[in-house]
C-alpha cells in the first residue's frame, strides 16, 4: 500500500464497521489468571495507561507511515520526547542536540542537566560539528529539523553516517512534527527514531494532544514497559481516536498546506516591509538543495522577519483571518512571535535569529488569496 491508503487502512482491515471504534475503557477484564501470559506477549489489554485497542490502532498507523518496526503513543509530544532521552540517557551519560529547537525541548534537555546527563547544543546543520561533538558516552543524538522557528535543516543522512561511524550504539532521533512522514522520512536516512508531536499535523485540526515515538521494537517495547508505563504520561484514547481520524486526511492535508506556503512565502519575499522570509522551498533559502534532496516536499511552515522590528506587534494584532496563537498545523491559519510566545525564554535567542522582528506561520487550508489579503492588509497597517 501507498501512504494514502495506509494512512486510511492499515490496522483496520479485519473490521466490519467503517470507523474505528473508541475503547473508552481504562482496564479490562480476563477470564482466567493464566491470560496475563497474552498481555506479557502483547496479545491482550490490561490497563489503558501501557496500552488499549484505540492507542495500539494509532500506534500502528504511524508506524507504518514512518516505515518503522514500532511506536509508542503519548499523551503529548515532549511527553514522547522525554520518554526517548529517559530510555536513552542515564546520569553520566552524553546527549547531543541540534541548537535551535522547541523552547520545551531545551528546558527539559537543560533539566538533565540536573540528573547528570551531559548536554551538548550543537549546530547540528553542520555534520562535522556532530562528529567534533560525539564522545564514548553519547547515547544519543537529537534533530530538529526544520528548527522551529528558523527552518534551518540539519542533513540526517550526512549526520546518522558520521554517528554510526564512530559509535553504531549511539541512536539518531529526529524530531519530524514539521514535516511529517509525507515529506520526509528519517528512517530511510539512517536515523534510528522518529518523534512527533502529534498534535499538530497528524492530528491537524487542533482538537487534540499526543506524541509519538518510531523506532525498533526493543527501544519500543523499553519506553512502553518502563517510562510510559512508570511515570503515566499515556494518550487518552479519545485523543487517540481523533488523530487516527486525522491522518486519514494527512496527505491532502499536507499537499494544500505546501501549496498555500508556497504562495504565501513568494508573497512575502517580494514585500517591501520583509527583510526576509525562510521557507525551505525558496530558492533563496540557504538549504534549498539539500531541502530538494532530502525532503520530497517543503510543508506549510514559514517564517519571515521585518524590516523594522518595532512593527512586528502591529502586524500580529491587525491579521483578520490568520489566528494569534501558538502551536501549529492546524487547518487554520496560525501566526505568532517567538520572541515573546513559543521562543520566550530561550537562551541567546537573538544570536540564533528569534529576533523581535521574526514572525511565524502556519499556513493552514483557507483559500491562498484570502491569506495574501489578510497579511497585505496587516502589513500596510504595520
Amino acid at each position: 500500500m501507498r501512504f494514502s491508503t495506509k494512512a486510511i487502512h492499515v490496522g483496520e482491515e479485519q473490521r466490519d464497521d467503517l470507523a474505528a471504534p473508541l475503547h473508552q475503557s481504562t482496564t479490562f477484564v480476563f477470564e482466567r489468571l493464566t491470560d496475563l501470559e497474552l498481555v506479557a506477549r502483547g496479545e491482550k489489554f490490561a490497563y489503558t495507561r501501557v496500552g488499549n485497542p484505540t492507542q495500539s490502532l494509532l500506534e500502528k498507523k504511524v508506524a507504518a507511515l514512518e516505515g518503522g518496526k514500532a511506536s509508542v503513543v503519548f499523551a503529548s509530544g515532549m511527553a514522547a520526547i522525554s520518554a526517548l532521552v529517559l530510555s536513552a540517557a542515564k546520569g553520566g551519560d552524553h546527549i547531543i542536540s541540534t541548537d535551535i529547537i522547541y523552547e520545551s525541548t531545551h528546558e527539559l534537555f537543560e533539566f538533565l542537566r540536573e540528573l547528570g546527563v551531559e548536554v551538548s547544543f550543537v549546530d547540528t546543520s553542520n555534520a562535522e560539528n556532530v562528529e567534533a561533538a560525539l564522545r564514548e558516552s553519547t547515547k544519543l543524538v537529537f534533530l530538529e529539523t526544520p528548527t522551529n522557528p528558523t527552518m534551518k535543516l540539519s542533513d540526517i543522512k550526512a549526520v546518522a553516517e558520521v554517528v554510526k561511524d564512530k559509535n553504531e550504539n549511539t541512536l539518531v532521533a529526529v524530531d519530524n512534527t514539521f514535516m511529517t512522514p509525507y515529506f520526509q522520512r528519517p528512517l530511510e536516512l539512517g536515523a534510528d527514531v522518529v518523534v512527533h508531536s502529534a498534535t499538530k499535523y497528524l492530528c491537524g485540526h487542533g482538537d487534540a494532544l499526543g506524541g509519538v515515538v518510531v523506532g525498533d521494537s526493543e527501544l519500543v517495547s523499553k519506553m512502553r514497559r518502563g517510562v510510559l508505563k512508570d511515570f503515566g504520561g499515556a494518550i487518552s484514547p479519545f485523543n487517540a481516536w481523533l488523530i487516527i481520524r486525522g491522518l486519514k486526511t494527512l496527505a491532502i492535508r499536507m499537499e494544500r498546506h505546501e501549496k498555500n506556503a508556497m504562495v504565501v512565502a513568494k508573497f512575502l519575499e517580494e514585500h517591501p516591509k520583509v527583510k526576509r522570509v525562510f521557507y525551505p522551498g525558496l530558492e533563496s533559502f540557504p538549504q534549498f538543495e539539500l531541502a530538494k534532496r532530502q525532503m520530497s516536499g517543503f510543508g506549510g511552515m514559514l517564517s519571515f522577519e521585518l524590516a523594522d522590528e518595532s512593527r512586528a506587534q502591529r502586524v500580529l494584532e491587525s491579521v483578520r483571518i490568520c489566528k494569534l496563537a501558538v502551536s501549529l498545523g492546524t487547518v487554520e491559519t496560525l501566526i505568532e512571535h517567538p520572541y515573546s510566545m513559543t521562543h520566550r525564554r530561550f537562551p541567546n535567542k537573538e544570536a540564533f535569529g528569534i529576533t523581535k522582528g521574526l514572525i511565524r506561520l502556519s499556513i493552514g487550508l483557507e483559500n491562498v488569496e484570502d491569506i495574501t489579503e489578510d497579511l497585505e492588509q496587516a502589513l500596510e497597517r504595520a
